[in-house]
């Protein structure tokens, strides 16, 4: 407390008055409160005002002076409320209770931020509803969230699974008991799940179209591959072949992926291991309209791994138009085009709304006609360092394996002529960047590998760098609306790291091929999810991610609140921790309840201490 001069103006008179006041804290700041007034004439010289105020104070809150102070007593007398003035009447009803305060304990926390969040997007998305068309018992899909839950909050294998779920407040928000939940029960869910895949994945993107209201005039389709722990020999389609993730000694399956313009996934595919990217796009056009009902009329936007005429041709057969990127060696036509510096117009590439941190870059692009296609002429300063570092980096290594063999056929290890040639044609395929640029010959006669490099070629790559081409059937768009079309592209990677980071698709540890395949469906349930969320943040202006999401939910929680009653009793009422500003916001922003249980109370008698 303490003592407050005012003064105002009245016909231009200045009247003085003096004021009681303490400071209270408001939803809206600190503000005073006046307790009383003490009149115009000052109460104390100014200076005694902040002892005054500590006398006052005590007086108020009932403490007594050994030498009463007749001016302290009369001031504290007029700030008490009158006599006669009603006190509050005391509590009544079946939810009052005396408790022992000292002995007030909380039990059993769970965490329940995350998986709420999980949950309600589950029912957004009317999975329950999807997986029973599907043919799928209540248990079974109840079962399938569970395991969709766990890959988008802790990732984790069917065998350590059902100990996370008793982690979490799943059996809350769910109203279920898994305190028996065996991880038998879950791979025999994968058994269950895998033949209704493709009507779940219909179902799905049916649902997402409405709710979202997607457009589905684009698809961009990439592919990644996914390694293996073990040998997985009971899987025909675990095989080595060109590892995404690094790890060339590790068997692997390769997964295609198709999403719309906002990211959202229409259908995948898993394919053998060893499967080229330009062999799969037949296979993956035809199951995406198997999974969309619709054939034709969209542009289909792939990578250069399959920009071959084929390819292209199947895309057109089937009625629809491409957006590809072109090989390198496609280029070279262009090369005057390129050094040509008339005709470029610049354009600004925003960073993604994945990844807001990301700089912004720009890029040149020039229009070229080329019979019945438009090819976009396009140069990256970024991109010039990039490629001329792996240029480099594969010439580097090109040329250690060349000199590698060299010495083998010099030493006499391979003597044989054939053996010496399949040896150069496995390095031309395993180096096709650099060893076009390379004239290699093998002399059996000496023997000896010697090899000449093509200056000119190696001069045109160099004048390249940075530079690369994009190629459509699409003669009404514009110079940059090609572009930004195919920068869409980079929605796949951000989804294939996506499921590999933070909804561990990888490794895995599953040997049978059914239920590897169901394995990463569930991981493409759980990107749906993820999807969903990111989108509705992203519809509001917020960019952030599912990842840094999780994290600030994590401390929203399910807690036991144990009251021991003075009648004998202890009364345990389990329900959900008052959420944070954070996660209100979350909450307001996903337009999802902000409770996430009703409260659940339980009497019983108090044991002996």
């Amino acid at each position: 407390m303490f003592i407050k001069r005012t003064s105002r103006q009245v016909g231009g008179k200045t009247y003085v008055n003096h004021l009681l006041v303490e400071s209270i804290a408001t939803p809206a700041g600190p503000r005073h409160r006046t307790i009383c007034s003490l009149g115009s004439l000052a109460p104390a010289p100014e200076a005694q005002w902040r002892g005054l105020a500590q006398k006052l104070s005590s007086a108020l809150g009932g403490q007594t002076t050994f030498l009463p102070e007749p001016a302290v007593a009369a001031v504290a007398a007029r700030a008490r409320p009158p006599r006669g003035r009603p006190r509050p009447a005391a509590a009544v009803g079946a939810d009052v209770v005396a408790v022992h305060t000292e002995q007030v304990e909380t039990e059993d926390l769970r965490e329940a931020g995350p998986v709420h969040v999980g949950h309600q997007m589950w029912r957004a998305l009317e999975l329950d509803r999807i997986l029973a068309e599907a043919g799928l018992s209540a248990r079974a899909q109840r079962l399938t969230e569970l395991m969709t839950l766990n890959r988008l909050v802790h990732p984790a294998s069917e065998h350590a699974m059902p100990d996370w779920i008793r982690r979490t407040a799943l059996a809350d928000l769910l109203g279920a008991d898994f305190s028996t939940l065996s991880d038998e029960a879950l791979y025999r869910n994968l058994d269950r799940l895998h033949p209704q895949r493709a009507p779940i994945e219909r179902a799905l993107a049916a649902r997402e179209r409405t709710l979202f209201t997607l457009d589905d005039t684009l698809y961009l389709y990439d592919l990644t591959s996914t390694y293996f722990e073990g040998q997985g020999r009971r899987n025909p389609q675990a095989t080595r072949g060109y590892s995404r993730d690094h790890r060339p000694d590790c068997k692997q399956v390769v997964v295609g992926l198709v999403l719309d313009r906002d990211g959202f996934p229409k259908a995948h595919e898993v394919f053998d291991g060893n499967r080229v990217d330009r062999t799969t796009l037949a296979d993956m056009l035809t199951t995406l309209e198997q999974r969309t009902g619709r054939r034709g009329g969209a542009t289909v936007v792939v990578d250069r791994g399959m920009a071959y005429a084929d390819n292209l041709q199947e895309i057109t057969d089937r009625g629809y138009h491409y957006l590809v990127a072109g090989r390198q060696p496609e280029r070279t036509p262009h090369l005057d085009a390129f050094e040509d510096e008339t005709g470029w117009a610049e354009v600004l590439r925003q960073p993604s709304p994945r990844n807001p941190a990301q700089k912004k870059s720009r890029v040149e692009i020039k229009r070229q006609v080329v019979g019945s296609e438009v090819h976009i002429l396009c140069r990256s300063e970024g991109r010039t360092e990039k490629d001329r570092a792996i240029r480099e980096k594969h010439e580097q290594r090109f040329l250690a394996d060349l000199q590698k063999l060299q010495a083998r056929v010099r030493t006499g290890r391979l003597r044989v002529e054939a053996k010496g040639h399949e040896a150069i044609g496995r390095l031309k395929e395993r180096y096709p960047r650099v060893a076009r640029y390379y004239d290699i010959t093998y002399d059996a006669a000496i023997p000896a590998v010697t090899w000449t490099p093509y200056e000119d070629k190696k001069t045109k790559a160099e004048r390249l760098d940075g530079g690369y081409l994009l190629k459509t059937d699409r003669q009404d768009l514009g110079d940059e609306e090609i572009w930004r079309l195919y920068i869409l592209l980079t929605r796949v990677e951000d989804a294939f790291r996506d499921m590999k980071s933070p909804l561990m698709e990888r490794p895995i540890f599953h040997h049978l091929e059914h239920r590897v395949q169901t394995h990463i469906f569930l991981c493409v349930l759980a990107y749906h999810l993820l999807v969903a969320i990111e989108k509705r943040f992203l519809d509001q202006g917020v960019h952030t991610s599912w990842a840094t999401l999780r994290e600030q939910l994590s401390t929203h929680q399910v807690v036991t609140v144990v009251l021991p009653a003075t009648n004998g009793q202890t009364l345990r009422i389990r329900k959900g921790s008052t959420p944070d500003a954070v996660h209100r916001e979350i909450y307001r922003t996903l337009k999802i309840p902000q409770e996430v249980m009703k409260p659940v109370k339980t009497w019983a008698p108090t044991p002996p201490p």
